[in-house]
């Protein structure tokens, strides 16, 4: 994978998310994920879905992160294939990797969150909340909505409602949301 792509296309210089002054003063940071960080995405994915896994007893803890890195390779593989031009960006604070973003912008009406996500420890601080507040101010300026997918049982399902997030749609499990600035 090359840098910021999941397929090999060519990558733009510099991601085309700009944060501005109020995520720097968190110490964010979005830069380009990289083949490099492969293990980190892994890593992050498994701890995003493993309290999913918890009703099972009989699987050991190996067996679950096994299951849980073919889930993430599945999801990369989708993301590859259905968002192949799509920003996969990796949010860092203060220099180290806390998470994932990703921006879909192939609608000219919308910007898609593919993805978002953060470590347990950078959870509960307000980040996600600034982070996508970010996004609504590029979307505002641009005319442009953002949209969503979120699984019906997806503890962030609070956050999306009082951003001002409203269900569009469904789709099996997900719901798709909708934010209009």
């Amino acid at each position: 994978m090359q840098q910021g792509t999941h397929t090999g296309a060519v990558p733009p210089a510099a991601p085309v998310f700009s944060p501005g002054a109020a995520l720097a003063a968190l110490g964010l940071s979005f830069r380009l994920e990289t083949e490099d960080d492969v293990s980190f995405v892994r890593r992050l994915y498994c701890e995003m879905r493993w309290d999913e896994l918890a009703a099972i007893q009989d699987w050991t803890a190996e067996q679950k992160i096994g299951f849980l890195a073919q889930q993430y390779e599945a999801q990369r593989q989708h993301y590859a294939r259905a968002y192949f031009d799509a920003e996969f960006l990796v949010i860092e604070r203060n220099g180290e990797p806390i998470g994932r973003l990703y921006l879909y912008r192939g609608n000219p009406a919308d910007i898609r969150v593919v993805d978002i996500g953060l470590l347990i420890a950078a959870r509960n601080q307000g980040l996600g909340r600034a982070i996508l507040e970010a996004v609504f101010d590029e979307a505002r300026a641009a005319g442009r909505t953002v949209s969503i997918h979120v699984e019906v049982f997806n503890p962030a399902r609070h956050l999306y409602d009082r951003l001002g997030f409203v269900e569009i749609g469904e789709h099996g499990p997900y719901r798709l949301m909708e934010w209009r600035g």
